[in-house]
């Protein structure tokens, strides 16, 4: 069983950047892909990033690729997603989730199921 819980969410301006931790136990090597997905107010859900955890292979849905950044640090069991020049429409609840039963690749995609997952974090741009 792996718990995640995500940390690093709040309030911040336009313009600004904002790094989101996502805290695994027992440790990140438990699942073999971690992703950050986000739901912004009354919107589907939005895969962002994955990122598979033997090999640090990141992955980004199309919306993501610029702005964000998926990493990983084995040594404290977090993977981190990095969002810069914010805008409002990047209000959001961000949720990491894990699993192990795909290619890592298709776990940045809007449909993909998740076995464990975290409780997710606010992100709040104005």
């Amino acid at each position: 069983h792996v718990q995640l819980v995500e940390s690093g969410g709040g309030s911040i301006q336009s313009g600004g950047s904002l790094k989101l931790s996502c805290l695994a136990s027992p440790n990140i090597a438990s699942v073999n892909c971690i992703a950050w997905f986000r739901q912004r107010p009354g919107a589907a859900r939005e895969g962002l990033a994955s990122i598979y955890t033997g090999a640090g292979t990141e992955y980004y849905a199309d919306r993501a690729k610029g702005r964000f950044r998926i990493s990983q640090d084995k040594a404290v069991n977090r993977v981190y997603l990095q969002v810069d020049a914010m805008t409002p429409e990047d209000t959001a609840v961000y949720t990491c989730a894990a699993d192990s039963r795909h290619a890592c690749s298709w776990y940045k995609g809007p449909t993909a199921t998740f076995t464990y997952r975290g409780q997710g974090t606010q992100v709040t741009v104005s």
